[in-house]
């Protein structure tokens, strides 16, 4: 068995320390198969959104050989691109989250890079994964690494490479580094030592927030000072840099979860520090009860997500990832003058709620689609400024505003990667406009379907673990794929797998593993494997009539698509 040598090779392996050795002894063959199997079955991939893993010894864990191994490979990459003197001069930058072990595998990041002669700027505490993308360019670096799992449960942990403009490799260049990685070929390669006289501890907190202030789009100090805040940084890393920006934009009231305010790896109070799952808010909602607020939100790990609950008079109502974006994209519509920008642009996901579109579009301002992954989102954004560099008029436009349904927002472009930090500033914007109004978001969300149609937007997640539930979600994905009408009432399917065309002359969308199904009532549905955990996400946009009619076809197509799959709750 394949997975047996592979754990005993480690064993064997001289350049295994021996807390490494102990670890994998303490699991016992004819015991601990299934264990030892997950552990070494493959190797973890280094794959176009970088690695994320369960932490642990193994070829299929994250930990110091695996960090080493992607490390080398970036830092043999980056001397194929750039001369040393430049990689001396330029450097990197590395950050990290609260997470167990991101302190520790950042400095073996940094390690590796400086014993190849890169500089290398390592953060001297826990940042948010936004402020690692506006310090590429902060510090004029050639690449940024961030060390976080982002609202993984605890277990887990991550690594992702970022170019010299403060974004997620797209797939293109991450496939060429993916070769380099794949080249090493054992653990001597790797030097854990490192030239310390290489590494510089910084922090770019207060530029970082400076930048995001700029965003600002309301200045009714009153109307700021009136709003009664909730927030919770969930343990994460972005007490310190929102609470900041809200203070700085005039925001007085600003209430924090003290339980929840520390920075703690093992989240001990949610059973998942995500603000997509609705628990997490919880003791935010208990507080905000208590207070009277006004609103409650919550951010991820690595502040690059933010959920929100807002008090509607009677309870605090949860609000969605599709309909934060389409409050945002309503908002910024109403206050920006547009006039004054060169054609502006809004950037979505495919698998995200197209109201914000037909808001957009009302108001003059294009609208992309891409793939899912701010790194497809801000890959577009360099597009947009490598034709204005090059005078290209019909590829260039003005980056506004992009995001997904899977609570990512970014508003301007200080940074190359969705940001909670600006989000949670002008969500709280927002939310000051519309109670001056005497009005709550939960109004204005009606106002916006009474006036531009009902729907229905919900993800369905479903979890398959180890080499036989990647095995089952791989095999849902054939089976459906290769039926010529897998539902009825079809209109349209797009296979992404296949070459899909961009709009404005940005070619063709990178191929991707997503199925996304149109029907004759202008509802979809779309079906993809998550890039970075054993799931499989099936995302409604449901239309109807009335708001009853829209949950009771929701239900339809829910039951519909499940029984076509084969799952049950």
């Amino acid at each position: 068995m394949e997975y047996l040598e592979r754990y005993n090779a480690w064993l064997a392996d001289e350049f295994i320390d021996d807390e490494t050795k102990e670890e994998l002894k303490s699991l016992k063959i004819g015991t601990d198969d299934k264990e030892i199997e997950d552990r070494f079955y493959k190797d973890l991939e280094f794959g176009t959104g970088g690695m994320r893993g369960i932490m642990g010894a193994g070829t299929n864990r994250m930990n110091k050989y695996t960090i080493g191994k992607a490390t080398l490979g970036l830092a043999n990459y980056l001397l194929s691109l750039y001369k040393e003197t430049t990689l001396l001069d330029r450097g990197v930058v590395i950050a990290y989250d609260v997470r167990k072990n991101s302190d520790n595998f950042s400095r073996i990041v940094a390690s590796v890079l400086s014993s190849k002669g890169i500089r290398v700027y390592l953060f001297d505490r826990p940042v948010p994964t936004p402020e690692l993308s506006f310090a590429v360019r902060h510090y004029n670096c050639v690449a940024g690494i961030v060390v976080t799992a982002s609202h993984n449960p605890k277990e887990y942990n991550g690594y992702k490479v970022y170019d010299d403009n403060g974004c997620q490799l797209v797939p293109e260049l991450a496939e060429k580094l993916i070769t380099y990685v794949d080249a090493i070929e054992d653990f001597s390669q790797i030097n854990f030592v490192g030239n310390s006289d290489l590494i510089e501890l910084v922090n770019c907190t207060d530029e970082f927030v400076s930048a995001v202030l700029k965003q600002s789009i309301f200045d009714n100090k009153e109307a700021k000072a009136n709003l009664k805040i909730v927030y919770t940084p969930l343990h994460g890393t972005g007490n310190i840099p929102i609470r900041k920006a809200l203070k700085l934009d005039g925001f007085s009231d600003v209430n924090v979860v003290s339980e929840q305010e520390q920075p703690d790896g093992d989240f001990p109070t949610v059973k998942s520090p995500n603000p997509e799952e609705h628990s997490a808010l919880t003791m935010g909602i208990e507080l905000g009860k208590k207070l009277n607020a006004d609103i409650v939100f919550g951010s991820d790990p690595d502040s690059d997500r933010v959920g929100i609950a807002v008090n509607n008079g009677s309870e605090f109502k949860l609000i969605s990832g599709n309909q934060v974006g389409i409050l945002l994209v309503d908002y910024i519509c109403r206050k920006k003058d547009f006039s004054k920008i060169n054609r502006p642009a809004i950037i979505k996901s495919i698998v995200t709620n197209e109201l914000g579109e037909i808001i957009a579009k009302k108001h003059g301002i294009i609208v992309f689609s891409t793939l899912t992954g701010f790194k497809n989102i801000c890959g577009l954004v360099n597009e947009f400024e490598k034709a204005r560099t090059n005078n290209d008029e019909e590829r260039a436009f003005t980056f506004v505003m992009g995001y997904e349904e899977s609570y990512g927002y970014l508003i301007g472009d200080h940074a190359r990667d969705k940001d909670a930090v600006v989000s949670s500033m002008i969500i709280c914007e927002m939310c000051a406009e519309l109670k001056s109004q005497n009005k709550t978001v939960c109004d204005r969300l009606e106002e916006i379907y009474n006036e531009y149609g009902q729907c229905k937007d919900a993800l369905d997640s479903f979890t398959f673990k180890g080499k036989d539930g990647l095995e089952k979600i791989n095999s849902m994905m054939v089976k459906i794929r290769n039926e010529s009408v897998p539902f009825d009432n079809i209109e349209t399917m797009i296979d992404y797998t296949k070459e899909v065309p961009q709009d404005c002359g940005f070619g063709l969308l990178p191929k991707s593993n997503v199925l996304k199904f149109f029907f004759k009532d202008k509802s979809w549905i779309a079906i993809r494997p998550s890039g970075t955990e054993p799931k499989i996400k099936i995302y409604y946009s449901i239309k109807g009539k009335t708001k009853e009619e829209t949950e009771e076809n929701y239900k339809r197509y829910r039951s519909m698509i499940k029984e076509k799959l084969g799952i049950e709750d």
